[in-house]
């Protein structure tokens, strides 16, 4: 079965004074660019069958302003969470999901999505490799059970900042 990982980093957020950075909420351009990167993902990607999401403030913020409505595993794994982290926590997702959601943080997101791509060297993981900015989605596909994604074993997709 082929199955597709998105991987998105959370929107612009605010930095409120005194507010400890798992807290930050969206700042609204984080939120106008998050509905338009739910936009793509529903019109490119298709359906979302599961999401897993860091715990922050401004990742639960960027996945509500989807409009993404599916199930849902927050992990605090995944703030602050190196490629590894972020792998395995994909690996315990259920095999009848084919296509997942995982909203997260730079720089483990854009790590992620380059360490599991076939090839580093495409046109597609350099640009990711030289910036992946808030609101940024990276589209990867592969076959074979989720606990069997490792590095290399993905096939880079799409990338797409949605402004």
């Amino acid at each position: 079965m082929t199955r597709t990982l998105v991987l998105m980093r959370h929107g612009k957020s605010g930095y409120p004074e005194g507010t400890p950075d798992h807290d930050r909420p969206l700042a609204e351009r984080g939120q106008r660019e998050a509905a338009l990167g739910g936009e793509w993902i529903r019109s490119t990607v298709g359906t979302i069958d599961a999401v897993i999401c860091s715990t922050a403030v401004r990742t639960r913020e960027t996945l509500g302003a989807t409009g993404i409505d599916t199930h849902v595993r927050f992990e605090q794994r995944i703030y602050g969470g190196a490629p590894e982290e972020i792998v395995e926590e994909v690996g315990f997702t259920d095999d009848a999901v084919s296509t997942l959601l995982v909203v997260g943080h730079a720089p483990g997101i854009p790590f992620t999505a380059v360490e599991l791509a076939v090839d580093p060297d495409s046109e597609v993981a350099q640009e990711i490799s030289r910036r992946f900015p808030t609101s940024a989605i990276a589209v990867l596909t592969f076959d074979g059970p989720w606990e069997a994604l490792g590095p290399g074993t993905a096939s880079l997709t799409a990338f797409h900042i949605p402004r």
